[in-house]
């Protein structure tokens, strides 16, 4: 308990010194302005309506796209897992995709689907895609060969097999997975919601920043910082009641 204390004070602790900085002039208020101000400016664009539906806009373009690369990535996950010719065809190209960095892909995704809301969410697909397809291949093949023997020595059928052994003890990495796709996912929209967007918390920024009103892209900074923390609490709680059933987590727990 003192440590989870702990967790959430040291942040508090740092706006204090940021508001401190701020207000005493040490951080000039056109580089950083402080915590107070950011919190007045996400009041007048939450009046306004503004801040709301750029929210909105994001939060619908990143589901879409984790749904999608999560899918893709889930089922070619546990097509390469199981199948040795599924390795042999589709691994290294996932992994050459895998290395391109998405500043590089992104003139490409605005050829093939213009500046529209296709070419954002297959951004975000594809950055949630690949954790997600590696952890599921790291946990299919990291199940306890014992585990799979014993299936097999009590009369397992192939199907039970997979549904009682081997997807349980991969479901960990699986979940790991999601948990590093989400924060994937963020990172994914902030390049596409910078470029070529006319709506979204990105594009909120980029249009502050013609203004040089960085008390806005600070705020737009911490809204996807707050976003992505909430959404990995909300995998974390997914992960303990889906692997309560699990050791470590049941300890976890208690």
């Amino acid at each position: 308990m003192p440590y989870r204390l702990i967790s959430w004070l040291s942040p508090l602790v740092l706006l204090v010194i940021w508001e401190a900085f701020a207000r005493s002039g040490v951080i000039s208020t056109q580089v950083l302005p402080a915590p107070t101000k950011v919190l007045s400016t996400a009041r007048e664009l939450t009046a306004s309506g503004q801040l709301p539906k750029d929210a909105l806009i994001s939060l619908r373009r990143a589901a879409t796209g984790f749904v999608i690369g999560g899918g893709i990535g889930l089922a070619l996950g546990v097509a390469v897992g199981f199948s040795r010719l599924a390795d042999a065809v589709l691994d290294r190209p996932i992994q050459m995709i895998r290395a391109v960095p998405f500043l590089a892909i992104l003139p490409l995704v605005i050829v093939w689907f213009g500046v529209g809301e296709s070419g954002k969410v297959f951004l975000v697909a594809l950055g949630v895609a690949t954790p997600i397809y590696l952890n599921t291949v790291l946990g299919i093949r990291q199940v306890d060969p014992k585990l799979l023997e014993l299936g097999r020595v009590i009369g397992l059928p192939q199907r039970q097999l997979i549904r009682r052994i081997v997807l349980p003890g991969a479901l960990p990495s699986i979940l790991n997975g999601i948990r590093l796709a989400i924060t994937t996912a963020w990172l994914a929209l902030v390049v596409a919601e910078t470029v070529g967007a006319d709506s979204g918390i990105g594009f909120m920024a980029m249009d502050a920043r013609e203004f040089l009103r960085t008390d806005v892209i600070v705020l737009a900074i911490l809204i996807y910082a707050a976003i992505g923390i909430l959404s990995d609490l909300a995998a974390r709680v997914l992960e303990r009641r889906l692997l309560s059933w699990h050791p470590n987590y049941a300890n976890a727990r208690s």
